[in-house]
């Protein structure tokens, strides 16, 4: 059966995931030199550990497509608890950067319980939806019970607080309670108790860090505020204006001298941008998009609603972190520390994604195989009908 699926895979998501990871291996050793030897670090220091995850990543890639998509769902009470303990655990002992507890320092290298949290939420979901079809029109018992659940999960990463993460949960979910086949009018009740969610999140809880980020994001240039929440976006400004359309070369950046801070990881596409110009930044996005819709595309043909539910989950989970990042490099969106994925430095979000994308490609060569199985059927009723008649 193992032979069977390998033949029917998908291998353009290996290729095109393996292409970015490559390509975001070069950007993350671009963009951190100067911020390595600042550091007293070695020039290739964050390259070295960025190696390190990619094999991680490999590893996990590999066995996203060996393992069952199905075998998740049998495991969904384990990976949900584990998910929600890890959370927890971090609030109690983790570590604190940036304003936000948020990682588990493990050595030299960090781990964000966050992102292993956005994946174990699309498999909960899709398990959830799948079992609850016959029930699905019913909100109190298909919909109210995983919504308190993905409100838990939420919360937790907002108080870390964590909010870029908390909204790419938020996402995912109502992505994928969207495609679950729900009622209309329950659609639109959600969209109004997210609204009311949201205004008191930002009117009410906003921390003064924060609040600080939405200032600089939408009027950077305010001189209260230029040369401090605002400096950051401003140079993401400079970065993309200054590459042009074939960008300054491999290695040339000027903002990564200082100007920018962390220009490794939320702001990498700045200096994409600045070094590779308009080209580089055409690349990166065609290839996120095509996966993206080449996921969203086997979750659709899938016969199977948990199946379907999962590619299109983690369809959504790229398209989402994506939006955010990218938002928040242009000044459409608050910094709010999500990584662009398989291109920022981080090892979490590495590794959860290039799993994300082993499960996909195993969900399409079964797919491949069902639709095979089908049109072999059809034909032999075809061929009986015909010589009967």
């Amino acid at each position: 059966m193992i032979q069977k699926l390998f033949k029917h895979y998908d291998y353009s998501l290996i290729v095109v995931a393996l292409l970015l990871t490559g390509f975001g291996v070069v950007m993350v050793y671009s963009a951190s030199v100067a911020v390595s030897l600042n550091a007293n670090h070695p020039a290739n220091y964050f390259f070295i550990k960025q190696l390190f995850w990619v094999f991680i990543a490999i590893i996990a890639l590999l066995c996203g497509m060996i393992l069952p998509y199905k075998m998740y769902k049998a495991l969904v009470k384990p990976i949900i608890f584990i998910t929600l303990f890890l959370l927890v655990l971090v609030l109690l002992v983790g570590t604190v950067a940036n304003h936000a507890q948020s990682w588990f320092d493990i050595g030299p290298f960090s781990v964000q319980p966050a992102e292993i949290a956005k994946l174990s939420v699309i498999i909960y979901l899709a398990s959830v939806f799948s079992n609850k079809q016959n029930q699905i029109s019913d909100f109190k018992s298909s919909v109210l019970p995983p919504l308190i659940m993905i409100s838990l999960v939420f919360l937790l990463i907002a108080i870390q607080p964590d909010l870029g993460s908390a909204m790419i949960i938020a996402g995912i979910s109502g992505t994928m309670i969207l495609c679950s086949g729900i009622r209309v009018k329950h659609i639109l009740m959600l969209l109004g108790l997210a609204c009311v969610a949201l205004s008191i999140i930002f009117f009410t809880s906003l921390s003064d860090v924060q609040s600080g980020r939405f200032a600089g994001a939408y009027h950077p240039f305010d001189p209260k505020i230029s040369q401090s929440t605002g400096l950051q976006l401003i140079n993401s400004y400079i970065a993309i204006a200054s590459g042009g359309f074939t960008g300054k070369g491999l290695g040339e950046s000027i903002e990564k001298t200082g100007y920018l801070p962390e220009p490794q990881t939320d702001f990498i596409m700045s200096i994409t941008a600045e070094e590779l110009g308009l080209i580089g930044v055409l690349f990166v996005i065609i290839c996120l998009a095509y996966l993206v819709t080449k996921s969203i595309y086997i979750g659709i043909r899938c016969q199977d609603v948990f199946g379907s539910l999962l590619a299109i989950g983690i369809g959504s989970f790229m398209a989402i972190q994506t939006f955010i990042n990218l938002g928040v490099v242009t000044g459409l969106l608050p910094i709010t520390g999500v990584t662009l994925p398989f291109i920022s430095y981080g090892g979490s979000s590495l590794v959860m994604m290039m799993f994300s994308v082993g499960i996909v490609v195993n969900l399409s060569g079964f797919v491949k195989i069902k639709e095979q199985v089908n049109e072999e059927e059809t034909a032999k009723w075809r061929t009986k009908t015909s010589i009967k008649y």
